[in-house]
């Protein structure tokens, strides 16, 4: 038995899949994407098993069919792997709101629920719920589970999730909620198994394309760096990060549209938009390297991102009282070793050291302490595992769910 783990997005769908023995969800044995997926895309497949890669372009007879056909090369590619049988199919999605605080199994009633929430996600929300959507059609006997980002924030303090708006906009959901969740739930766990200071006060640092820290104590989250939605807090690839609410009412005084607002939000900003170059942050390190005539504009985007992570940091350390550790994670979180260094620097106050050649020599598998032996705090690099959190949460939901053999 296993459990076939899904992140659907606007044009990829990412897969892992986990073996499930004696109810406990192992590592992946296959995992991938399906890339070019929107229309017009250039769609292939790309996946892992027993330590080989591969890569094969995909061809679809028609627009509409994209999805389905993906699909079903990816059921073609489970089938080929010998005594493995799907139990159920996991899916992160974004957006729980107040009402999915745990993993659920999905009916027509929870993914109606759960299209109120697309709005406070539109980059995400509505890919994930298609996502099940076209896996319900084509894996109609298993039971599709949603897994929320949401959900391990659920029971931070209300100090931490109200804003200083009228009571009657927190009673109709506006509120921070917070996201990354199944990515701190993997973090967290490792984190347990490798060290005791993870009971105390622990700030992760989710560091991708979406950026956000999480602040914990007792492996509970007390407060988080993305809000309402998941534009707040840290500087992103693409998104903006905290901003000042007057910007917006004076944009739309300049007759700016909801649209246009939203496009400029969601996919101008960050990164990219302070560079005019690119939301990877690898092309502006390379940019920078290389000494080109855009170099200025890429170093700047990389210090106004460097920077928000530290400033951000210091609040949630405020929160905490504290701190006894610090974790790395997320696209560049795991791979941008410079980056690390440098916010680990301008931390020192907290009695932050780092070992700088440990730090250069993480190689992106398992967890990894990074921090100098006179390091008042623990610096940790973990290489996250969403799909595993999910495979977990849809396992331990059937488990409950499924009455006793008599």
């Amino acid at each position: 038995m296993a459990i076939l783990a899904i992140n659907a997005g606007s044009s990829s769908l990412k897969f892992s899949l986990h073996p499930l023995e004696d109810s406990v969800v192992r590592a992946h044995v296959l995992s991938g994407c399906i890339q070019g997926l929107e229309p017009g895309g250039n769609p292939s497949m790309d996946w892992q098993y027993q330590g080989q890669k591969y890569r094969e372009a995909l061809a679809f007879p028609e627009e509409g069919a994209i999805f389905v056909t993906a699909l079903e090369r990816l059921r073609a590619l489970v089938q080929t792997l010998r005594g493995v049988s799907i139990r159920a199919v996991a899916h992160r999605v974004v957006h729980g709101g107040g009402e999915y605080t745990e993993s659920v199994q999905v009916t027509d009633e929870v993914l109606e629920r759960l299209s109120r929430f697309t709005s406070l996600a539109p980059l995400h929300q509505p890919h994930n719920l298609e996502g099940i959507r076209q896996f319900i059609a084509a894996f109609p006997d298993l039971p599709q589970i949603a897994c929320f980002d949401t959900a391990f924030h659920a029971h931070m303090p209300e100090m931490d999730y109200a804003f200083a708006l009228p009571r009657s906009l927190q009673d109709q959901g506006v509120r921070r909620y917070g996201f990354h969740g199944l990515s701190y739930q993997y973090i967290m766990s490792v984190l347990q198994q490798r060290t005791p200071r993870a009971d105390g006060r622990v700030v992760m640092a989710h560091l991708g394309n979406g950026a956000s820290l999480c602040a914990c104590r007792d492996g509970v989250s007390m407060a988080t760096t993305m809000g309402f939605s998941a534009l707040d807090g840290l500087m992103m690839g693409t998104r903006s990060g905290s901003l000042d609410a007057g910007v917006l009412l004076y944009l739309l005084e300049q007759g700016w549209t909801h649209a246009r607002i939203e496009r400029l939000l969601y996919k101008q900003s960050g990164l990219l938009g302070v560079s005019g170059i690119s939301a990877d942050m690898r092309r502006l390190r390379d940019e920078v390297a290389r000494n080109g005539e855009r170099r200025a504009d890429a170093q700047r985007a990389i210090d106004l991102f460097t920077h928000r992570v530290v400033r951000e940091t210091g609040s949630l350390v405020a929160c905490l009282g504290g701190l006894d550790v610090l974790a790395f994670s997320g696209g560049i979180g795991e791979n941008d070793a410079v980056l690390r260094e440098q916010v680990c620097a301008c931390l020192d106050w907290l009695g932050v050291r780092m070992d700088g050649q440990r730090n250069r020599e993480v190689d992106g598998r398992g967890g990894h302490a990074v921090h100098a032996p006179d390091s008042a705090v623990e610096i940790w690099v973990v290489p996250t595992d969403e799909g595993r959190v999910a495979a977990r949460e849809a396992a331990a939901l059937l488990a409950v769910t499924e009455p006793a053999e008599s």
